[in-house]
């Protein structure tokens, strides 16, 4: 379950913080004006107070400036075209559809884009309906602006007073997405869950980690400025480390089960992760209430129990009952899982107090960790043909709101049509997936949110009470967008209808219009789906072509660190970021097409293990530094730079080749072996004394062997998108 989702923690995250944010300024600046207009200028500076509300994203002071002031400018244009055009229905008509095009242009520039598309399509549905004439309609679009304004300056004010306080909350969930990943980890431990498909949940959870991590960096890094800062900057980068230190945990698990199936051994290190999960979410707990965090959770009992354990099973292996290599992967792991633990007890000491000073890397340029928003024109040009996906989707939902025009045209009723389009604009979305969960969450939250709203009416008559009601559900649409939207549509639906009833009594029968103008769009949402579609395996060859680059930029930025050829750990941050990035896309694209008809799916089994291998290849490098950080007493230097310059030459290779294999009628390279082979023979004979030597050695055979199955499936996958 989401963290959001828990009462305990949801009153303290940036989502209902958001939501009481954006709920306290538009409600609040809707009465104030009450007090000295009437009802239609309220509701005008409403609409656009709203409009502006729906860029209120958590994100530095200057973005936010920036993202808010871009829509209202936007929101304002929109809604001047469209009000001079309201007299005008063939000229309405026409600047519905254009604008809901150029709209749906503006989803190229990215996932930060996405509210900002909404937002103008939102205010051109509200703005359709308002025939005027032109000194009419530039009032309305000031009192629009107005509004907008007012919200950005409440935004900003609050924004300014609660900087800190987004850091603490945006961190958090951070570490409660880390702690959900351990808790996945400890699985690994149960002999009754599959291996697989926990590697599969793993890896889609890392990507969920990945994202709040990413969120994380952009807030942090930028400008800390005090000692509050400074907290969460070291509670910040201790979250990285503990996050690739439990990366280096990964061991063979088929082994461990294969030979200690039944010992007690594995229920107690699986008990002992799930500690040390629960151990991260009291620290996330603190975050959130802005306290500092101290260790409550006692490992002992598992400790002792598996100390115990692991005497027993070394008494068995010198009588021959136990595998030695079991044992010696058992302890390994165990030790690691120590190690973890120690770093959470050290996260808890960065959260009471500034820990000497701050990381090296804040001295650097942080840019590439950041994420870059730039809204280029020429990117918006490139991608006016016919084969951009966006564009294919810009006609789509320019047609399917031609569509829904005409139905509301030919509906018996007329006061309401603008809900269809405004339905369309919601539910269509740029893939099938997305426009799938949206229909979905879209239907069942209208029709829970109608006979709420049915219910509230039926038996609450006084305004101050469905007053209360409606900022209620003010708070929840925008706190529960991004965690669970079937929430969302409930609270926007008895949002609007409250406003109705609260403008016009007695207007109980637009509860049933509502409903059926849902319908109507959903349909016409779900039938424009399949025209012009852009179905996700068309994307597939790239997106395997960048994990495959960004992992052999990543294994080389690696083996520079391991062989201490650079001096910190910068460039080996960001190829690893990257490689994350790159990933992530490639199993965000992997969900969206299994939502796809059955058809359009591609080599999901070939995908699935790509995808686990190019992971345990991160999970495999992790550990190396992690070994040789362990043993760097006595460690033969030459020796291991030979091994790790055989194994980064080796596994890049065949990275190489499962570039090449994706097409299959791409012609094989010649096979000319790993040219520093036979120095690795010689400089392996010197250092058979050093204890990590063939635990070294073990984990380079697992590198090879998870790159030759990355190579293996891209060719499958290659075979497969040729037919």
């Amino acid at each position: 379950m989401h963290y959001a989702l828990d009462l305990r923690t949801f009153i303290f995250s940036h989502y209902f913080y958001t939501g009481l944010r954006i709920a306290t300024g538009v409600v609040g600046l809707t009465l104030l004006v009450l007090q000295f207009s009437d009802l239609p200028t309220a509701m005008t500076v409403c609409i656009g107070a709203l409009s502006t509300s729906l860029m209120d994203l958590p994100s530095t002071l200057r973005h936010k400036f920036n993202e808010m002031l871009s829509s209202v400018l936007l929101c304002t244009v929109v809604t001047l075209i469209i009000s001079l055009s309201a007299p005008f229905h063939w000229l309405l008509s026409f600047m519905l559809v254009a604008v809901t095009f150029l709209a749906s242009m503006m989803v190229v520039y990215g996932k930060k884009a996405m509210p900002l598309q909404f937002a103008a399509l939102f205010v051109m549905t509200l703005s359709m309906e308002n025939a005027m004439n032109v000194e009419q309609a530039f009032f309305h679009t000031g009192l629009f602006l107005a509004g907008g304004l007012s919200y950005l300056a409440y935004s900003m004010t609050v924004s300014w007073f609660l900087r800190s306080r987004i850091k603490q909350q945006v961190l958090a969930e951070a570490l409660f997405e880390l702690a959900r990943y351990i808790n996945i980890k400890a699985d690994f431990y149960d002999m009754h869950v599959d291996l697989n498909s926990q590697f599969n949940t793993l890896v889609r959870q890392q990507i969920v980690l990945a994202e709040k991590q990413q969120a994380s960096r952009d807030l942090i890094l930028r400008d800390p400025r005090n000692q509050e800062d400074a907290i969460l900057v070291q509670v910040h980068f201790g979250m990285f480390d503990l996050y690739e230190h439990i990366l280096s945990t990964h061991t063979d698990y088929a082994i461990l089960r294969q030979h200690l199936a039944d010992a007690e051994v594995l229920t107690y290190l699986r008990d002992l992760v799930n500690k040390a999960a629960k151990d991260i979410e009291t620290i996330a707990y603190a975050v959130t209430r802005k306290r500092a965090s101290f260790a409550s959770i006692s490992y002992k009992a598992e400790q002792r129990s598996i100390d115990s354990e692991l005497q027993q099973l070394q008494q068995d292996s010198l009588a021959g009952k136990v595998s030695e290599e079991a044992l010696d992967i058992l302890r390994a792991a165990y030790g690691k899982i120590c190690d973890a633990i120690d770093m959470i007890g050290q996260l808890h000491h960065a959260t009471q107090s500034v820990q000497g000073p701050l990381p090296v890397l804040l001295g650097k340029d942080m840019t590439p960790f950041l994420t870059q928003q730039k809204y280029q024109l020429g990117v918006l040009v490139a991608n006016l043909r016919w084969h951009s996906p966006t564009f294919r989707f810009a006609v789509r939902a320019a047609l399917a709101i031609s569509c829904g025009l005409l139905a509301a045209d030919a509906l018996p009723y007329a006061g309401h049509g603008y809900w269809i389009v405004l339905t369309i604009a919601i539910i269509l979305k740029p893939s099938f997936s997305q426009t799938k969960q949206r229909r979905s969450d879209r239907l069942i939250g209208t029709l829970i949110g109608c006979v709420a709203t049915a219910l509230i009416l039926r038996f609450v008559h006084e305004p101050i009470a469905l007053l209360g009601f409606l900022f209620m559900a003010t708070v929840a649409a925008p706190a529960f967008i991004y965690v669970k939207y079937r929430y969302t549509a409930i609270a926007a639906s008895m949002q609007i209808l409250l406003q109705i009833n609260l403008v016009i009594p007695s207007s109980g029968h637009v509860i049933g219009e509502r409903l059926i103008d849902t319908l109507i769009g959903a349909a016409i949402a779900t039938a424009f789906s399949f025209v012009l579609p852009s179905w996700e395996y068309r994307t597939l060859p790239q997106l395997i072509r960048n994990v495959l680059k960004s992992n052999q930029r990543f294994l080389e930025a690696s083996n520079n660190l391991m062989q201490g050829k650079v001096r910190d750990d910068f460039i080996y941050r960001i190829c690893r970021k990257r490689f994350l990035d790159s990933i992530s896309e490639l199993v965000s694209t992997l969900v969206r097409m299994l939502d796809e008809p059955v058809s359009k799916q591609r080599a999901v089994e070939n995908l699935n293990q790509f995808i686990v291998h190019n992971y345990l290849v991160m999970a495999h490098v992790a550990a190396l530094r992690m070994l040789l950080r362990r043993n760097a007493e006595g460690m033969p230097h030459g020796a291991v730079n030979v091994e790790l310059d055989a194994a980064t030459a080796r596994v890049s290779k065949t990275l190489g080749l499962a570039e090449l294999v994706l097409n299959p009628d791409a012609p094989l390279p010649p096979s000319d072996g790993v040219p520093i082979a036979s120095q690795e023979i010689d400089a392996s004979a010197q250092a058979e004394k050093w204890s990590a030597w063939h635990p070294l050695q073990q984990r380079v055979e697992l590198l090879y062997q998870d790159s030759e199955r990355i190579a293996v499936n891209s060719a499958a996958i290659g075979r497969i998108l040729a037919t």
